[in-house]
């Protein structure tokens, strides 16, 4: 196949290699939050409430924060704490481990740092799974959460966690919520703005010279993270590539088509073949 090839010389020839990552990489490594997955999981609540997937679980207003955390710890554990069934993000490091790279992604999941990646060379930009935030919030700390989602996956009982088991902020008292960037209440810590810190000084550092802005599953909610940047990075550099592995939507717009490898099918089929 042409692209792959070009995709696959692209690599070999890269000074550096930023990876945008959007939920499309986790689908391929069978994170999946629908169908068999679900039900395995989520059948007493699909049958209580009528949802069919965990998005729409997450949106849910249960009438008791102890069901809240019963669904929620569970979400926790099987995103955040469980690996993905396929190695697809273990293919990914194979192939740029030895390349000057930097990972930026809205993903939530854990999946680059489980895999192998190096902390220093990711930016989660949309938060993480694993940390929880004041919900108010009132002040700019996240908590690591395993120890708490953990006890409540243990101890949930028809649908509930022990009231004792709620989250509360250890600051101000109330509810504490997920590190999720939805509305204005997310909270930017310092781990989070060092990231931030070493992404933006890592792309000041490769304005020119052969880098690959290799795109890989991001969708439409958010392009203004991952998809418009890298095209504009594209066409700021004449020597750059851009490469987009999307089943269903691997688009370039004209200004920078002659220095793009397009490739609309599954990514970890893709790079199992690289």
């Amino acid at each position: 196949m042409r692209e792959i090839d070009a995709l696959r010389r692209a690599l070999q020839e890269a000074d550096a290699v930023v990876i945008g990552a959007g939920a499309g990489l986790s689908t391929s490594a069978g994170f999946v939050y629908d169908g068999a997955r679900f039900r395995t999981h989520f059948f007493d609540f699909e049958e209580k409430y009528g949802f069919h997937d965990m998005y729409a679980g997450g949106f849910y207003p249960y009438p008791t924060p102890e069901e809240f955390w019963a669904y929620w710890s569970r979400y926790i554990y099987l995103n955040r704490y469980c690996d993905p069934p396929k190695p697809v993000y273990q293919r990914l490091l194979s192939l740029v481990k030895d390349k000057d790279y930097f990972v930026v992604t809205t993903n939530v999941d854990h999946c680059f740092q489980k895999a192998g990646f190096e902390k220093e060379r990711l930016f989660y930009t949309q938060g993480d799974y694993g940390l929880f935030q004041c919900s108010v919030p009132c002040h700019a700390e996240t908590y690591d959460n395993e120890e708490a989602v953990l006890r409540m996956m243990r101890e949930q009982k028809d649908m509930r966690v022990p009231t004792e088991l709620i989250p509360r902020c250890p600051k101000c008292g109330a509810p504490m919520a997920m590190n999720l960037r939805s509305d204005d209440t997310f909270v930017e810590d310092m781990g989070w703005k060092r990231a931030y810190r070493r992404y933006r000084n890592f792309l000041a550092a490769h304005r020119k010279g052969r880098v690959l802005y290799l795109e890989l599953g991001v969708g439409g909610n958010t392009p203004g993270i991952i998809k418009y940047p890298f095209w504009r990075f594209t066409a700021a550099n004449k020597h750059a590539t851009y490469a987009c592995i999307n089943l269903g939507e691997a688009f370039v717009p004209e200004e920078i088509k002659n220095r793009a490898v397009l490739i609309d099918a599954d990514i970890g089929e893709i790079l199992k073949i690289l």
